[in-house]
């Protein structure tokens, strides 16, 4: 078949899925114009197509995915605009999340605070001082059950920034999911549940890597049987790019990271095209616009090919790479805080250019400390005037075509395959990360940026170029010190009235079931139920699995 018939019967096809994507969800609008009433159309294509389309870039919809995983992409629906937020007590998180609901996000994301994230319940003293700072507090169902008072959750998509731990969090999830009279089949969201990248660049986690690459490929089985529609990983590589990470890095070592969760799922015994569908990634967005889209229309290419050709997946929703952005932390200033919407916004753009399925903005505060509410809303707001009147979201892939967009595209593509080979040779992410080489190349790309910032050769506004004699204080959000006391008494509390023999049963449980290799995830679901805490369900898999303290 010659390259033009090829060319026609794809692009026939994905009209045919353009058809059946409408039904389904049908355009915002019926045509879609400029402010000068010129029609904009579905997707731009070259008038004379080159012999490389097809193979590199195909249509929306289509394998390799480089111009979205939808055929109709935002033309149908926006982007889930899903703001990060958790702070202090589940009663204050519960508060700003329905605030969010109200001010239009469309999906909630739940930062917990340090001591949950690394299994201790916040009267241990390993907690002091730390309750409620980062994120909200969690102990118990109790507190989760707060979390989400009047937020339902067949409505609602929830995504959680939890990784050691995640199992335990997700158990919760689905416990008041019931309470709710909401099925776990019909919960949606994600767990971010990717432990290799805290070895690399985040350092939160608990266990030593195969016990806990074990607990993930538990949940995969669990959420495989039980929860269809969840998310069972969020494969990220936001904080290696807050860590220091080229753009390149950060795909790279997030596919071979995403490549180490595979294996380690085939080899647990389940089938790729049972779990793959279900894997989701996480990018960050910096401030260079053209690589920051190339790099997430790279992925999807570079993913897409990995599960086709390397794993032999045969559903094409094994083929996509779908992801959640949030633009960059480490990019933002504490002085000129004002700058930063700004910056947030190229950032935020560039993701809606690159084709993401869900969105985080920064707030304008967060160099200084958690959000105010107004910044929260400043934040959404910007995301809501991307979608709203930019004009971005009528056609699909608008920088599609781009001689520089493609050529960048390609750039990436091919520099992060040979990062792929390295770590291969290396023996996978799990060796590369036992033997530092992912750390030792992003603590060099950082070291390099920040020779660049001190010697003025790459300026950031505000903090070395365009500085102000004098700045002005911004009002900033505080977590009352009071707090971790209320959260003591309520975690003492939830252990002096529940079933106590209940609870010792299930841990009992749950240590056999770590002792001899079967899936802990009913046996966490079932102790989440009778109100074991989070570091009591935690502290039992310290003691069957040990505890990682670093290289």
């Amino acid at each position: 078949m010659s390259n033009q018939n090829y060319y026609q019967q794809i692009k026939e096809q994905w009209k045919q899925d353009v058809k059946k994507t409408e039904k389904r969800f049908p355009e915002r609008k019926q045509t879609f114009t400029t402010s000068s009433e010129i029609e904009i159309e579905r997707l731009y294509t070259p008038t004379e197509p080159e012999d490389t389309y097809t193979e590199k870039l195909g249509f929306p919809g289509q394998f390799p995915y480089t111009r979205g995983i939808q055929p109709t992409m935002y033309r149908s629906r926006y982007w889930t605009m899903r703001q990060y937020a958790g702070f202090g007590s589940a009663e204050e998180t519960n508060e700003r999340f329905r605030y969010l609901l109200k001010q239009g996000q469309t999906g909630l994301s739940v930062a917990f605070d340090l001591p949950t994230q690394i299994g201790y319940d916040s009267d241990d003293p390993m907690a002091e001082g730390e309750v409620g700072k980062v994120g909200v507090a969690i102990d118990s169902l109790a507190d989760m059950e707060q979390l989400f008072e009047q937020i339902p959750l067949d409505q609602v998509s929830t995504s959680m920034t939890i990784n050691a731990p995640a199992s335990i969090l997700l158990a919760m999830y689905i416990a008041v999911g019931e309470k709710q009279g909401v099925s776990p089949e019909q919960l949606t969201g994600t767990i971010q549940n990717d432990i290799l990248k805290e070895y690399i660049a985040r350092g939160t986690y608990i266990y030593p890597p195969k016990p806990s690459m074990r607990l993930i490929t538990d949940i995969f089985g669990y959420c495989h049987e039980h929860l269809p529609k969840f998310n069972t990983i969020s494969i990220s590589g936001y904080h290696i790019r807050e860590a220091g990470s080229t753009a390149v890095q950060e795909v790279a070592f997030t596919i071979a990271n995403g490549m180490a969760y595979v294996d380690a799922a085939i080899e647990s015994g389940l089938e790729v095209d049972q779990f793959a569908p279900r894997l989701a990634f996480f990018f960050n967005a910096h401030n260079q616009f053209f690589e920051e889209a190339a790099k997430f229309r790279a992925a999807r290419r570079i993913w897409a090919k990995i599960m086709k050709e390397h794993y032999k997946a045969e559903s094409p929703k094994s083929w996509k790479l779908r992801f959640h952005t949030q633009t960059g932390g480490s990019t933002l200033t504490a002085q000129q805080p004002d700058n930063n919407i700004v910056r947030v916004t190229i950032q935020a753009l560039a993701a809606v250019m690159g084709g993401t399925q869900s969105l985080h903005t920064n707030s304008r505060d967060e160099a200084l400390a958690l959000p105010t509410e107004d910044s929260a809303r400043i934040a959404l707001r910007t995301q809501q005037i991307i979608a709203q009147e930019s004009g971005v979201a009528d056609t699909i892939d608008p920088l599609g075509g781009s001689h520089y967009m493609e050529a960048l595209t390609d750039e990436i593509e091919d520099e992060v395959n040979k990062y792929l080979e390295r770590i291969k040779e290396l023996g996978g992410a799990v060796q590369a990360v036992e033997e530092g080489f992912m750390q030792r190349e992003i603590h060099q790309t950082a070291y390099e940026a920040q020779k660049r910032i001190e010697s003025n050769e790459d300026i950031v506004v505000g903090l070395n170029e365009y500085k102000l004699e004098e700045e002005v204080n911004p009002d900033l959000l505080r977590v009352d010190e009071t707090l971790e006391a209320g959260q003591i008494d309520k975690t003492k509390k939830i252990r002096s009235t529940r079933d106590a023999a209940e609870v010792e049963h299930c841990l009992a449980e749950l240590r056999e079931a770590a002792k001899v290799n079967n899936n802990v995830m009913p046996h966490i679901v079932d102790a989440v139920k009778v109100y074991a805490t989070v570091g009591e369900i935690a502290n039992v898999l310290r003691e069957e699995f040990g505890e990682y303290t670093g290289m």
